[in-house]
């Protein structure tokens, strides 16, 4: 090893903390070691490098076969020499930890060409299908590899949507942000035909984050390198919300991907936590019910299903309210996640970013988001089971198309989860009566000239938490 190429691996390995370097260091020496048991056998006396039986064999259950593959394609395409020579069939520990480091460490163009490697061996440009199948597997391989280590954080595969059609919709949203050399966007199905080269590639990943987030995690949760240290990188912390209020109970609207996406959409300081409010394969269909557990909980996410199987939903910045006003702020966004993945901001046309009205007879009864009355991005109405996305041809509040499948559709399920901390007033708030958020009900047992504060009659609103 030449010396420029002995100062370049000191430098990588700078960028690495004592404790890490020891990390990094034990993980070759096991993978080496492996692969050197296997030479001794054969007879053969050999530096110590790290081989693809070597890598399957110590990741054949955290990791799906074709990520170990692209990952060893990945370190095989460190260039010690600057020649650019064919790739090896054995990983030496310069390499290893150059691959580590601009994985882990580096910027966008130190991880362009272990990326391009990963999606294909050959140089040069590459297709769209075969960045399509490199971004599927990596998604996969994030949704694997914590459910394996049991870093889903209360979430699981079993409570929640199958997470095969959720990795294919964020594999086709993370590749709608593709960009041309020209500046505009790449267009499916012909995107899947088309080449793109490393400089493409290398915008797409340095502003589309979750490829750098996805594959830190495939690194440290799939090799179980420095996954015990404090993470750098808060996008890695809280890639996934803990969950709460939801142990053996339902199966969710979302699947993981979904979970993943959205949560990255929300403001930084709501992304740790999650909290099931309300679902209507719990609690009912009933419109009261629904306002009882969501009033006064802090912001919260909202999805919902038609009978058509399309689920979409929204993101509310502030707490609830029963009145026949607008509330919220810019901060909310309306989104999709079946049958396709995305998420729909603030166009600043108007502030009607969500409307909450319950037993009034002057004013549109129900939630909405988005829009206008009666020409909501998204609305349920208080009349349960009915609702609207009049959207044609986008919604002004949000820029969002017709999220349901048709525009007045009938509800299938429903679900409300609180996210970030609880506001402190929402414990003594979320103990009130349901009469309290329902005028109707208050109206009708006045009418009947009975007290407000009949025991018989009040119903307390349960407030579900689970420690999962």
């Amino acid at each position: 090893m030449g010396n420029a190429e002995s100062n370049a691996y000191r430098n990588h390995l700078s960028r690495f903390l004592p404790e890490e370097q020891s990390d990094v260091d034990g993980l070759f020496d096991t993978l080496s070691g492996a692969s050197s048991s296997a030479a001794a056998k054969n007879g053969k006396a050999m530096k110590k490098t790290v081989t693809l039986e070597a890598l399957k064999a110590y990741m054949r259950e955290p990791l799906p076969e074709q990520m170990t593959v692209r990952l060893y394609n990945g370190m095989r395409s460190i260039d010690l020499t600057g020649k650019s020579s064919a790739l090896s069939d054995h990983v030496a520990k310069e390499q290893f930890v150059i691959f580590m480091s601009n994985l882990l460490k580096g910027n966008a163009d130190e991880k362009i060409t272990i990326i391009m490697r990963m999606i294909s061996t050959t140089e040069g440009p590459v297709k769209g299908k075969e960045i399509q199948e490199f971004t599927e597997d990596l998604i996969k391989s994030v949704v694997h590899v914590l459910s394996y280590r049991k870093e889903l954080k209360g979430w699981t595969l079993e409570n929640t949507r199958d997470s095969a059609g959720g990795i294919k919709a964020l594999s086709s949203q993370l590749l709608s942000e593709l960009k041309l050399a020209d500046g505009t966007k790449a267009v499916s199905p012909q995107l899947m035909e088309m080449s793109f080269d490393r400089s493409v590639i290398e915008d797409w990943v340095y502003r589309v984050p979750q490829i750098s987030a996805f594959l830190s995690v495939v690194l440290r949760q799939g090799l179980h390198v420095l996954h015990s240290l404090p993470d750098q990188t808060k996008d890695i912390v809280n890639l996934v919300p803990g969950c709460k209020g939801i142990k053996g109970r339902i199966v969710s609207l979302f699947d993981i991907p979904s979970i993943i996406y959205i949560n990255s959409h929300l403001p930084a300081e709501l992304q740790h936590k999650w909290r099931l409010l309300f679902s209507s394969k719990l609690h009912g269909e009933s419109f009261s019910q629904l306002c009882a557990h969501i009033v006064n909980k802090g912001p919260c996410v909202v999805i919902l299903k038609d009978t058509d199987g399309f689920i979409f939903g929204g993101f509310a910045s502030h707490s609830w309210e029963v009145k026949p006003q607008f509330q919220g702020d810019n901060r909310c966004f309306l989104f999709s996640v079946f049958p396709s993945l995305a998420v729909y901001t603030y166009t600043g046309y108007n502030d009607h970013y969500m409307y909450l009205n319950h037993g009034q007879q002057t004013m549109p009864n129900g939630l909405g988001m988005g829009g206008q009355h009666d020409y909501f991005g998204l609305w349920v109405d208080s009349d349960y089971g009915k609702g609207h996305s009049k959207a044609k041809p986008r919604c002004t509040t949000y820029n969002s198309p017709q999220l349901s499948a048709k525009e007045n559709f009938t509800l299938d399920a429903l679900e409300v989860w609180a996210v970030g901390d609880m506001p402190e007033s929402a414990e003594t708030k979320g103990k009130k009566s349901i009469l309290d958020v329902d005028p109707e009900a208050q109206a009708l047992l006045e009418m009947t000239g009975k007290s407000r504060h009949s025991e018989g009659l009040r119903e307390p609103i349960e407030d579900e938490d689970d420690d999962n």
